[in-house]
């Protein structure tokens, strides 16, 4: 079963019901997976002469919430990331924004994801600097998750973090403990500060409408040591092109609900949830992030900006002979099929005629007529 169908055969009475399909990201997500692999985006005819069959392959369409889409670039990012380890300790930093919070969340994605990178970021950076050198730059990477194996709306980032601080006008690398990098109660203290500091700066009007007791709730985050960490860096890569769900973990769809496998965090143990089909899609339609959104943020001698500071933090540990050695991913490598290879006898193809793509729909009124249609 895919989420394509669900979406194709209940989409139109999802609009009556709820308004926020009309969101440009959330029709465009809807718009794109329906369309995904179909002829409305065109593709290629193959001939196999080993088969002696004809083979439509279509096109993909891209869209970093396409349950189809994505597993290539997982893949290429993760490699990329892996090249960029330290011969240090690593840590996984997570930062979560409290339940009261998630409501008024959820309706102003952009404000307060942005909110989320910028509070979290510059926390960590400033308990980084404190407790461990005052005068060095910290790096790190943060991979924005939004929800849970059972698709429940949970905001959060994961940060991969180096433990130490590089002095870059001594040229000094000045390491954390190897089991313990900075205290979480005093983290999330300037956390819950910072967040509250942007939201207000950025929009007061808004701000006054959240019942200030917030503030004085606890703002959770961990820390936790993981190693060289490439296998942390393996976890995030499940998330940072993909969507709330796949297709593999739809076990169950009756046109009235729809049936969802997952394990609950920390269990091996295959558990079930059913939703009633209108549900399922608002979940999904949750965690579909603003257009022009960046899931993925890298700060200090990680950011793209500060290119030269990684290399000199690089050409440091080559002059203590610890060099930075390529750590390979434990999962296997991604091997992607070229379109012109048989799916069944793995026959080079010949490609005998193009599908041309269906003209872009203008605007999201004529969705339900593209569908219906």
């Amino acid at each position: 079963m895919e989420i394509a169908t669900i979406f194709r055969e209940n989409i139109y009475e999802y609009s009556k019901k709820y308004s926020n399909l009309y969101i440009p990201a959330n029709f465009n997500a809807v718009n794109s997976i329906i369309k995904c692999r179909t002829s409305e985006l065109g593709g290629e005819v193959y001939y196999c002469p080993n088969c002696e069959k004809e083979h439509y392959v279509y096109h993909s369409c891209k869209n970093r919430h396409c349950p189809k889409c994505g597993s290539e670039d997982s893949y290429k990012w993760l490699e990329k990331q892996l090249e960029k380890l330290l011969p240090v300790d690593y840590f996984l930093v997570t930062f979560t924004l409290p339940e009261e919070l998630r409501f008024i969340c959820s309706n102003n994605k952009k404000l307060f994801y942005n909110a989320l990178f910028s509070a979290s970021s510059e926390a960590l950076t400033q308990m980084m600097t404190s407790r461990i050198h005052a005068k060095g730059k910290t790096g790190f990477t943060g991979v924005l998750h939004t929800w849970t194996r059972d698709m429940l709306y949970h905001p959060h980032i994961h940060y991969i973090v180096p433990g130490g601080v590089f002095d870059v006008e001594n040229n000094e690398w000045h390491k954390s403990s190897s089991k313990f990098l900075i205290p979480v109660l005093a983290l999330s203290k300037i956390f819950r500060a910072k967040y509250r500091d942007y939201l207000e700066k950025q929009n007061k009007e808004l701000f006054n409408l959240i019942d200030q007791d917030v503030w004085k709730r606890e703002f959770v985050t961990h820390s936790q040591g993981v190693g060289k960490g490439d296998t942390a860096l393996t976890y995030l890569s499940k998330y940072v092109f993909k969507t709330a769900i796949t297709n593999k973990r739809i076990v169950a769809y009756d046109k009235k609900q729809v049936t969802i496998s997952y394990k609950p965090s920390g269990s091996d143990q295959q558990k079930y949830k059913k939703f009633e089909v209108l549900e399922f899609i608002r979940r999904f339609l949750d965690h579909v992030l603003p257009e022009g959104l960046k899931r993925i943020r890298s700060f200090g001698f990680l950011n793209p900006r500060s290119a030269k500071t990684f290399e000199k933090l690089k050409k440091h540990f080559e002059d203590k002979d610890q060099p930075i050695y390529l750590v390979k991913s434990e999962n296997p490598v991604y091997h992607k099929r070229e379109r012109n290879i048989c799916p069944h006898c793995d026959f080079t193809m010949n490609m005998i005629k193009e599908i041309p793509r269906r003209s872009r729909s203008p605007s999201s009124k004529s969705l339900f007529s593209l569908l219906l249609g």
